[in-house]
């Protein structure tokens, strides 16, 4: 199934949205939840550089749970917080207190070789 960013967040169950900064007053109340989700969506960011979607159509984006329930990490300017690549939203969730989080991604499908294929052309023998 194609997705775009709208009807993503509807499969993803996303409730609502959060920006960064409500992310310490949740967390001192205890209602932040353990683990976060970093997730593919199309780059909603335009212009030069990184942003030309032609380019490079993809960011990462950010849920968080707060109270169980999944919400979308926004900007201060209430635009969803993007990161071009796994490096920065990875070092994103250390830097706000997340030491384990799930990726997925449902936007570019690739082809996944069988694992023992993969295991036969680095010469382990067969099981």
């Amino acid at each position: 199934m194609m997705y775009d960013n709208e009807s993503l967040e509807t499969f993803l169950q996303i409730a609502g949205k959060i920006t960064q900064a409500e992310l310490s007053f949740v967390r001192d109340q205890g209602r932040l939840g353990d683990y976060a989700v970093a997730y593919r969506v199309y780059r909603n960011k335009q212009g030069g550089g990184f942003g030309d979607p032609d380019k490079h159509p993809f960011a990462w984006a950010a849920i968080v749970y707060v109270d169980g329930l999944p919400l979308r990490l926004n900007s201060a300017r209430g635009d969803c917080r993007e990161w071009s690549t796994l490096d920065r939203v990875a070092q994103w969730m250390l830097d706000n207190g997340f030491t384990y989080w799930w990726t997925r991604n449902d936007l570019e499908v690739g082809n996944v070789e069988p694992l023992d294929t993969i295991a036969e052309s680095l010469g382990y023998p067969e099981m």
